[in-house]
């Protein structure tokens, strides 16, 4: 922010320190923003080995995007973007951004930089990138410019403090999000606790969003990023759990996990102990889909009688081989076949099946939140 304030050129470019830059990274991004100052474009990004250095070129187009958690990842591009370019070259709209962009550097002051409040990093491109599609900007990657990233193994211990980055989130989500808000402090706990102990002052930011004229999340979630699920609460057969989170075999009191290739579908989903974590999310929605909850773009599906993740329909038609019953009395069946998901397996190796319904403890499941928490 320092280097951005005391900057006299008309362009920004916030880089990492290991990157590889190539010839002809530059001129692509420039052209975007000389033809439209609101723009914030960012090139692609490919991997350099932090051990051997080998260059790795990024093959499929991408685009960045966050979960509830507010974690930025990378996901392929929707087919229906995909019809809209004009040809590979094209900008790719992506609703967020990584570290790395270029600015036009008037437009970054005007809009309120990077947030002040802010501390050391996490989450800063998320709130930038939010702010620029909610006030009025857009966000690109652009095929033709390309930047090598040095993808370390761990995160050094000056960057290692959780804190700081839930409060760099609490901070994005009490400014931009509204009532969605509560989703965020509903996937990642330990924000919404620590929200409740310190409340730091958000109205410059507030006002700030005012004085731009900014639209609301709302807005984004059906303009830009639609396929960003939004959680539903539904009564538990109980009344008072909600069919979220944890999904809990009461036969083997352990919760299904989906820990091998969180990232990319076609894997089975297995039981582990129960711990919270972001790999045992799970949401039954209104379209008798079970969501797998960390990145939400994956659901249950069958293949072979077991339980594996696929990406899920998200034009509103849901696949009859991705339907379930869930039963108040813990049964759930696949509507395709009738018959109902079981935990099978000893030691180890512990898997979901599709087996006759019997009404055994193993057929029998429950939705857990992992918090109760009042209105805020």
């Amino acid at each position: 922010m320092l280097g951005a304030a005391r900057a006299t050129g008309d362009v920004l470019v916030f880089m990492d320190s290991h990157c590889e830059c190539h010839k002809g990274w530059l001129e692509p991004l420039l052209d975007r923003i000389a033809n439209d100052r609101t723009r914030v474009v960012s090139p692609v990004i490919d991997v350099i080995d932090w051990k051997t250095f080998q260059y790795y070129h990024s093959v499929d187009l991408q685009r960045g995007v966050f979960n509830w958690k507010l974690d930025f990842h990378w996901e392929p591009i929707p087919k229906y973007q995909q019809k809209w370019r004009q040809s590979p070259i094209s900008p790719i709209r992506s609703p967020a951004v990584p570290g790395m962009l270029m600015i036009n550097r008037h437009y970054f002051q005007n809009l309120g930089a990077y947030d002040p409040g802010m501390s050391m990093w996490g989450a800063e491109n998320v709130e930038l990138s939010l702010r620029v599609w909610l006030c009025g900007g857009s966000v690109e990657i652009l095929p033709c410019s390309r930047v090598g990233h040095v993808y370390r193994d761990h995160i050094p211990y000056y960057l290692s403090d959780e804190e700081t980055v839930w409060k760099n989130k609490i901070r994005v989500a009490e400014v931009w999000m509204d009532s969605f808000k509560e989703i965020f402090y509903k996937q990642e706990t330990p924000a919404y606790l620590l929200s409740k102990t310190k409340a730091p002052d958000y109205m410059e930011r507030l006002q700030l969003r005012t004085t731009l004229g900014c639209k609301n999340f709302r807005w984004f979630l059906n303009n830009i990023y639609p396929e960003l699920y939004v959680p539903e609460d539904k009564p538990g057969s109980s009344g008072e759990a909600r069919q979220r989170f944890l999904l809990y075999n009461i036969g083997m009191g352990y919760c299904a996990d989906y820990k091998t290739k969180w990232d990319t579908g076609g894997y089975p989903v297995a039981l582990t102990p129960c711990n919270g974590n972001g790999n045992q999310h799970f949401e039954y929605n209104s379209g008798r889909e079970i969501w797998f909850g960390s990145i939400l773009q994956f659901c249950f599906d069958v293949l072979n009688e077991q339980i594996i993740l696929q990406e899920c329909t998200i034009e509103g038609r849901t696949e009859p081989q991705r339907q379930w019953d869930v039963r108040k009395n813990g049964e759930i069946i696949h509507m395709l076949s009738g018959k109902c998901i079981e935990a099978i397996g000893n030691g180890t190796s512990k898997d979901l099946f599709l087996r006759p319904c019997n009404k055994q403890s193993n057929q029998l499941w429950r939705f857990e939140q992992l918090i109760v928490m009042n209105e805020r």
